[in-house]
C-alpha cells in the first residue's frame, strides 16, 4: 500500500500531538520534584548553602522568622542603650 502524502501528515500531527503532551506532563512532575530535589543538592556543586533560611510555608520558617524578629528587637535595645552610653562620653577628653 503507498503511503499518499494526506497519510504521513496525519501521522506526524499525531506525532507532534503526542510528544506535546508527553512534554507538558514531564513539566508539571517536574515542578514538583524541583521543590524537593534542590534541597538535596550540595553546596560545592551549585545547591542552597548551608546558612540559606527555610522555605517559606513550613514551621521552620515561622521559627526562622520569630527568631529574626528577636534579634532584631534584641539589636535595637542595645543600640538604644549603646547610644545613650556614647553621648554622655562624647564630650570626655582621653
Amino acid at each position: 500500500m503507498p503511503i499518499h502524502p494526506r497519510h504521513l501528515a496525519a501521522f506526524l500531527a499525531l506525532a507532534l500531538a503526542l510528544a506535546g503532551c508527553g512534554l507538558s506532563a514531564c513539566g508539571t512532575i517536574n515542578a514538583k520534584l524541583a521543590d524537593g530535589m534542590a534541597d538535596s543538592i550540595p553546596a560545592w556543586l551549585g545547591g542552597l548553602p548551608a546558612d540559606a533560611p527555610p522555605r517559606p510555608g513550613t514551621a521552620k520558617y515561622d521559627e526562622f522568622l520569630r527568631e529574626r524578629e528577636r534579634k532584631r528587637q534584641e539589636t535595637a535595645v542595645t543600640k538604644d542603650g549603646g547610644a545613650s552610653v556614647s553621648s554622655h562620653s562624647a564630650g570626655t577628653v582621653y
